[in-house]
């Protein structure tokens, strides 16, 4: 690790260390001490970083994390998204039925999860911030669990719905939690790639729950819980365990991690906040002003709605994917059309893993935005252009490898457009928020009376796909010229008579400021 000459920033009670040789010896590990402390920052004025570090060491590192980290809220986020979704395959095993539902039911079921889900996503994520990751996000895996598990006993609509309302509740913090909790470990351009490592659990818990829920279909019944109550029983069981021993294992932040030594906590620390220009702490105490440029910042908002028309698509294959496959093969049995919605889950899988790989190494996220909508649109236009049911069921899959890549890739957008801790905890809940208007849009794209072709369902997922498309495209030209600006801009006179401690507030207004494409 080398250091460069700059000496690092101090807030407004300490003074500026003394200047040091980097040849002096334990040079490199002083500083690295230095800027890890709470009140200094690790870049100078302009946000130049003022370390840097030992590519040996911070693979060493990052692979640690990797291995202590990303499991666990993989794991946590698979079941997550499998007690959301498994209502589709309940549909298929007869809930409709046993609830007495009819018409639009199963649509407004849907709706219910997705208002108290939309409502809760800020909150839930500064209750994160405040509360701390560690203990936050098992506990409200526990409680989502438990609403899965109720599931199970509902006799009617109006319970049903209320368990949905709880769910959407207690799962509203679980993928703002876990990416704003990965931010506090990994750098930019790693974030995107560790991001993919869990969120690819959705499109998995999609081929894993059409398995699981076949396998638990062939359970015997206990008592009077049969055929799609067991769905929500045993998957219910299973996320409250999984909970319990997370609570265990989740690690809140660096500084308490057992599993790390001095050295590598300081590391740790430091290299995230060498990112982050003139903040003086990785986890810096929450205000107002760091809060509302977390939200109203112009490619926060922009991703945000990104994301909303993106997601109209992931929730709609998540919901109706089975109700999908079902008209594309109507003669089949309840298994085999479960086992059918496996496969396209699988191919988005392995590509909402390979491109935030290739974006991670590019340190680049908003290009991809623009190339991956192109085959949304194709796979929705084949659905509204052919009756033939091996075109209609490959569609499947060009909807499923381009759009569930969007998930890591416009939270880590979202992410490098923040500076602050606080900034970043409101720009992703924020993601989440917005994003998720598009899953409540999604509950209404396929209604009953558009069986089977759905073509007001197709349409609509055409035109999202399409607005993603045109979106991405003037942010990411947008981006550039403001950079353009921004380089023509003298920063020193906006610096000027500002403390530390203001300076730190400025995120994307600080002239030295410029947005990550």
């Amino acid at each position: 690790m080398t250091v460069s000459s700059a000496t690092a920033i101090p807030n407004d009670t300490k003074e500026t260390p003394p200047r040091r040789s980097s040849t002096e010896e334990g040079q490199v590990e002083r500083d690295i001490q230095l800027v890890a402390e709470e009140g200094f920052a690790a870049t100078d004025s302009h946000g130049v970083p003022i370390v840097e570090f030992d590519p040996v060491a911070e693979k060493k590192l990052r692979r640690k994390i990797d291995w202590m980290i990303v499991p666990t809220v993989s794991v946590l986020y698979l079941f997550c998204f499998i007690d959301r979704a498994n209502i589709g395959n309940a549909r298929l095993a007869g809930l409709e039925d046993d609830l007495g539902m009819t018409g639009n039911d199963y649509n407004a079921l849907l709706s219910v999860f997705y208002i108290s889900y939309i409502l809760a996503q800020i909150p839930c994520n500064l209750a994160c911030k405040r509360f701390g990751p560690g203990w936050f996000i098992p506990f409200i895996s526990f409680s989502f669990g438990a609403c899965s598990l109720g599931t199970a006993f509902v006799r009617d609509m109006p319970a049903a719905c209320g368990v949905r309302f709880l769910l959407g509740l207690f799962e509203a913090g679980m993928m703002p939690g876990i990416s704003y909790y990965l931010s506090r470990w990994y750098r930019r351009a790693e974030l995107v790639f560790r991001l993919s490592l869990f969120i690819v659990t959705a499109p998995l818990a999609g081929a894993f729950g059409g398995l699981l829920a076949s396998g638990i279909l062939s359970l015997p019944n206990i008592g009077d819980l049969y055929a799609w109550r067991m769905i929500f029983l045993v998957e219910g069981v299973i996320t409250m365990g999984i909970s319990l021993i997370a609570f265990l294992t989740l690690t809140d932040r660096p500084e308490t991690a057992r599993w790390l030594t001095s050295d590598e906590k300081k590391l740790a620390i430091a290299r995230v906040k060498s990112e982050r220009v003139a903040q003086i702490a990785v986890l810096d105490e929450m205000n107002s002003q760091k809060l509302w440029l977390g939200f109203w910042n112009p490619m926060v908002l922009a991703t945000s709605f990104i994301f909303l028309f993106n997601n109209i698509t992931v929730q709609g294959l998540a919901f109706f994917l089975p109700t999908i496959v079902a008209t594309i093969y109507p003669s089949y049995s309840v298994v085999q059309k479960q086992l059918y919605t496996v496969p396209p889950y699988v191919a988005g899988a392995l590509f909402e893993v390979a491109i935030p790989r290739i974006s991670s190494r590019m340190d680049r996220r908003q290009i991809f935005f623009v190339l991956t909508a192109p085959l949304t649109m194709a796979g929705y236009a084949t659905f509204l252009g052919t009756a033939n049911a091996q075109a209609r069921y490959a569609a499947t899959f060009l909807a499923a490898v381009s759009c569930f890549a969007m998930g890591p890739l416009s939270n880590a957008q979202v992410s490098a457009q923040v500076v602050s801790d606080s900034a970043r905890s409101v720009a992703l809940a924020t993601n989440m928020m917005l994003g998720n208007v598009g899953g409540l849009i999604a509950t209404w794209s396929y209604l009953a009376h558009d069986a089977p072709d759905y073509r007001p369902g197709n349409g609509l997922n055409l035109a999202s796909a399409t607005t993603v498309l045109l979106l991405a495209a003037l942010a990411l030209v947008w981006m550039e010229a403001d950079n353009r600006r921004r380089d023509r801009r003298d920063g020193a006179e906006v610096l000027a008579g500002l403390t530390p401690t203001q300076i730190a507030s400025l995120e994307w207004k600080h002239p030295d400021w410029r947005w990550k494409p």
